[in-house]
């Protein structure tokens, strides 16, 4: 797997985000929920609309089964883009959230990299993008707006702080400051 960076200007992402708003709103969700959870690929792939959707509302948490089963908060941007793309269809709890336009099948890898790398170059990121972008863009937002460095290393799975800053393209002689915004 070649190495990838995580997208840190902010306007980068607001901008891809736009792109895909016009051209798919499922596009827009699967982009959306990886940078706001942090979540795997082959983990969002397998995601099913009963996952995240109880029947009349978007759930609060999404759960994963790893090793062990493990939470993932369904914070507000993400609930909005759920909430939209479930309106324009009749979808079963069964489906897969990120189904293909050609069966009921997930959209496969490849097609997650197009969507993910053809948005980004379009709007102009110069850094290498592919699908684990998206776990690094989440992790690399969360760690600058004051997430502890041991709950990414418990949610990457990493054995030290080290390898977590250098998994998100963090120098620890960068000097940027974290903001720690509890926002009461």
């Amino acid at each position: 797997m070649e190495y990838v960076d995580p997208i840190k200007d902010i306007e980068k992402i607001n901008a891809i985000k736009e792109k895909l708003k016009n051209h798919s709103q499922r596009d827009l969700l699967l982009f959306v929920l990886g940078i706001n959870t942090g979540i795997r690929i082959s983990d969002l792939l397998a995601l099913k609309v009963g996952d995240v959707w109880d029947g009349e509302k978007v759930r609060e948490f999404l759960y994963i089964k790893e090793d062990q089963e493990k939470a993932y908060y369904i914070n507000r941007s993400v609930k909005s883009e759920i909430e939209i793309y479930l309106a324009k269809d009749d979808y079963k709890d069964e489906d897969f959230l990120f189904k293909s336009k050609k069966d009921l099948k997930p959209i496969t890898r490849q097609q997650a990299y197009r969507i993910i790398h053809n948005a980004a170059k379009e709007v102009g990121v110069v850094e290498k993008v592919g699908t684990h972008t998206l776990r690094k863009t989440f992790g690399y937002h969360a760690y600058r707006k004051g997430i502890a460095i041991s709950l990414l290393m418990s949610i990457y799975n990493h054995h030290s702080p080290a390898e977590t800053l250098r998994y998100l393209g963090i120098d620890k002689n960068d000097e940027k400051l974290i903001k720690i915004d509890v926002n009461l």
